[in-house]
Order: structure tokens, then C-alpha cells, then sequence
């Protein structure tokens, strides 16, 4: 079982991060450490998928915990709270290394969120790695993970939309409800694409303060900004010959916005620090799960940005207007999660699907996935309605 590490000196704070994260990431094992110190002692001698860190600490501060621990094992996937934290804070924390920074007091459904984009970046990476070491067959056993599931009318339009766009270079802006399964249709482009033997990199907009995002996207040169200690190339560069996938497109700054513009208008990019100009090769596929009229009529988003993001838009509908598809979806995931668990398959009654059709799923498939992984690890074989009525709260 993999684990998550909590390094908090307030006992009180850090039991109750490991009982709401816990219910939420039953497959993991909480860790605790009492000051920055134990922190990097746990690291020393144990592997984490993740380590959240208060900031301010007695022996060993947070920000020193992190460059500290980095040093020991790079690969480390950090979230840093501070109650007394400013953005000063927030952006050394990030340069050093670190994902997502939260302040106290602790939003709970920010943190969780944060919490599983963190893993689920880190989780990319490693199927990244793998991808560069072995052969097309383990590739395609990756890609199964972005497999779109169904066959209600809604989606087998999506999936006309994707065959006839993905042969181009044109760039395609997916709108949609969080957890609908937006990033599988930017996955499912990029695979059917004639760049999909290039990468396909990943940007989370909403998770990167402005301060940042140019050197995010562009890169910059050793000594541009304080932290900068070596040159780094940004996002656009990395992607070249393959496809960037701007997420949570909606939620980037104004100042960023006209920075994106600009790339895209010229296809070239500027590091940081930097006179030189970099051309670069990608296609771009953005989403967002705002109404970007309404953004754009409200003066956060850029029209002309807009413009050039949606040459071709797919909309992907919530669960609750393709249910015809939850059957498929639970026998899938079904299947899914007992792999993971390295646990007998069981299988879902008539009844126990009727139920769950009947439910409003406001958080979409991802909400779905949660609820058949609790049922399988908690209810009978095969799953019945009276299972998904105890262990299901709708």
C-alpha cells in the first residue's frame, strides 16, 4: 500500500488532515511526523507518494524540510500549509519544488482536491517514465487508463468529434463539468493524432500562481529570478512535436493569458530572463469548466484567447445527462479497482445498477469511481441495492 506522509508539530491539526483524507484516499497509509526533523528521518527510510508539511515548525522549518527532503529523494511529491503564509511564501515553496501550497485555515475540499491532483500528476510521471523505457505494449496498457467508457449517444458524438480532429493540428477547447472526462478526450486526440508518438504534457493553470506561470510555460536562464539556479525549459518547449494540454484554462491570469497569446500567435517563446527566442512545434488542446462567454463578458478571460483556443469545441456532458452509460462504467471500474486491489472481481446486481442510475452524481464519473470503489470494499458479492443503499449516502 502506498503511503502519504503528514508532517504537522500540531497533533490536533494533523489527526484530523488524516481522518478526512483517509476516508477519501482509502488505498493509502498515513504516515505522521511531529516537526520537519522526524520528517526527514520518515523520508530517509521509507517511500511516500506524497508528503503534506506544515510550514512553520520548531527544529527543521517546512521550507527547509522541503529543499532537505528533495535532495534525498527528487521525485517527491510535496503540498505545503502555512497559516503564515503570504504569496512571498507560496512562490519560494513552488520554485523549491514543491506542487500546490494551501493557507490555513484549511480549506477541506481545496486540500482534497489539491491532494489528488498532486497524486495524479505524480502518478503521470511515473507512467511518463515508464512509457520512455519500455516497449508499445506497455504503452498501450497505459493508455487504457484514458479508455472512454460507454455507448449512450452523447459520448459516441464525442468520439465522431475526436476522429475527425484528431488527424489535424487544429486546436480543439473542451468545455465541460468537473469529473465528466475531459482530460480523456484531450488524451484520446493527442493518441489518434499524428503526434502521438511526441509528448503529450500537461499544464494545470488553476495550480500555478501568476508569478510563475510564465516560467512554467516558457522556461527561463540560470539567475533570472531569485531560486532560478539552473536553466529550465518551459511546458512549450518540452511538448514540441507533440501536444500541450492546458487544463483549468478558465482559471489562468489575465497576465498569463496575453503571454499564451502571444505564443500562440508567433509559435515561439521567450525563457525568462532571456532575449533569445525558442520556435516551437505543438498542438494545443485547452479545457475549462466555466461558461467562458460569461468570462469573457465579465473581463477575466481574453476574447482573442478564446478565439484562437476553440477552433474546434467538444462539449462533454455531466454523468447525469448520458446514465445509459453507468452500467458500462461500473463494470469497468469494477474490474479497474479489484485489479488494483489484487482482489476477486465482484460484480454488480440489476438492482444495485438500477439504484445507482437513480442517484444525481453531481461529481460526475469521478464521484462514480469513488462509490464503486467504496462498495467493493465494503459491500458483498455481487453487490446488491441493499449494499448501495448502506454504504452510499445520496
Amino acid at each position: 500500500m502506498q503511503k502519504i506522509l503528514i508532517v504537522e508539530d500540531d497533533k490536533a491539526i494533523s489527526s484530523v488532515l488524516q481522518s478526512i483524507l483517509s476516508d477519501e484516499l482509502p488505498d493509502y497509509e498515513f504516515v505522521s511526523a511531529e516537526d520537519g526533523l522526524d520528517g526527514l528521518k520518515q523520508v530517509e527510510k521509507d517511500d511516500f507518494a506524497l508528503v503534506i508539511s506544515d510550514i512553520k515548525m520548531p527544529k527543521v522549518s517546512g521550507t527547509e524540510f522541503l529543499k532537505q527532503a528533495l535532495q534525498v529523494k527528487p521525485d517527491l511529491t510535496f503540498v505545503m500549509i502555512s497559516g503564515h503564509g503570504d504569496i512571498d511564501t507560496a512562490v519560494a515553496c513552488l520554485k523549491d519544488g514543491a506542487y500546490d501550497f494551501i493557507s490555513k485555515p484549511i480549506d477541506i475540499n481545496r486540500l482534497i482536491t489539491s491532494v489528488r491532483n498532486a497524486l495524479d500528476k505524480r502518478n503521470l510521471v511515473k507512467h511518463n517514465q515508464v512509457l520512455n523505457v519500455e516497449n508499445s505494449t506497455l504503452k498501450k496498457k497505459v493508455n487504457k487508463k484514458y479508455q472512454m467508457i460507454g455507448s449512450s449517444p452523447a459520448l459516441k458524438k464525442i468520439q465522431e468529434m475526436i476522429e475527425k480532429v484528431a488527424t489535424s493540428d487544429a486546436r480543439v477547447l473542451i468545455t465541460g463539468p468537473n469529473g465528466a472526462g475531459k482530460e480523456l478526450v484531450a488524451h484520446a486526440i493527442h493518441a489518434q493524432s499524428d503526434r502521438s508518438k511526441g509528448p503529450m504534457i500537461e499544464v494545470n493553470c488553476a495550480a500555478i500562481p501568476s508569478e510563475l506561470i510564465e516560467s512554467e510555460l516558457f522556461g527561463h536562464v540560470k539567475g533570472s529570478f531569485t531560486g532560478a539556479i539552473k536553466d529550465k525549459q518551459g511546458k512549450f518547449e518540452l511538448a514540441t512535436n507533440g501536444t500541450i494540454f492546458l487544463d483549468e484554462i478558465g482559471d489562468m491570469s489575465l497576465v498569463a493569458q496575453a503571454k499564451v497569446l502571444r505564443a500562440l500567435q508567433e509559435s515561439k517563446v521567450s525563457p525568462v530572463g532571456s532575449d533569445k527566442e525558442v520556435k516551437v512545434d505543438v498542438r494545443v488542446i485547452a479545457a475549462t469548466n466555466k461558461n467562458m462567454q460569461k468570462e469573457i463578458e465579465a473581463g477575466k478571460f481574453r476574447e482573442d484567447l478564446y478565439h484562437r483556443l476553440s477552433v474546434i469545441e467538444i462539449y462533454v456532458p455531466p454523468l447525469d445527462e448520458r446514465k445509459e452509460d453507468i452500467k458500462l462504467l461500473v463494470e469497468h471500474f469494477s474490474k479497474v479497482i479489484s485489479d488494483e486491489h489484487g482482489t476477486a472481481l465482484k460484480t454488480f446486481d440489476e438492482n444495485a445498477i438500477k439504484a445507482l442510475e437513480g442517484f444525481s452524481w453531481t461529481g460526475n464519473i469521478r464521484e462514480l469511481r469513488n462509490v464503486v470503489e467504496r462498495l467493493i470494499i465494503l459491500g458483498s458479492n455481487p453487490i446488491s441495492e441493499t449494499d448501495v443503499a448502506s454504504f452510499v449516502r445520496k
